[in-house]
């Protein structure tokens, strides 16, 4: 599925509906240039959990974790991991195979960890529809195929 943001607002309000429709386990991996949206799109994404505190991106934390929502929400930056050695450190596999919800930003630097099913989110810039204009793909994984997620 693709959908079209053109301002910040929109971005935000795209969150709110994912997060409003996540389910226990699941797993969403957030692509997009430096400066995109990321950390709007996962703020979104937590109001529609039901979370109300402040959420910040985790650059140099690697995860934030959030109880207060339906399901617990796990936050993560991969762009500072080297490798996937680093998760093993943080006990990912808790948080990936856990009740909760996981957004991992950057989700590509640690590629081989994700479990096939994930939903896939890439969020694009394309200045010759406007500054804000954003380009937000939503995918389902799994079977080495995508498909649509009905989102």
């Amino acid at each position: 599925m693709m959908t079209e943001s053109f301002c910040e607002q929109d971005t935000f309000q795209i969150g709110v509906k994912l997060g409003k429709k996540a389910l226990p386990g699941e797993i969403f991996c957030l692509e997009g240039e430096l400066g995109v949206g990321k950390t709007v799109f996962a703020k979104g994404f937590a109001k529609g959990l039901g979370i109300d505190e402040p959420i910040t991106s985790p650059t140099f934390t690697i995860i934030c974790e959030y109880e207060e929502g339906r399901l617990p929400f796990y936050h993560f930056d991969a762009y500072r991991i080297a490798d996937s050695e680093e998760m093993y450190e943080l006990g990912y596999e808790g948080y990936f195979f856990g009740e909760g919800v996981c957004l991992i930003e950057w989700a590509s630097q640690i590629e081989d960890l994700l479990p096939p099913d994930c939903k896939k989110i890439h969020i694009e810039k394309d200045l010759e529809k406007g500054f804000d204009y954003r380009r937000i793909t939503i995918e389902q994984t799994g079977d080495g195929k995508c498909e649509n997620t009905g989102y």
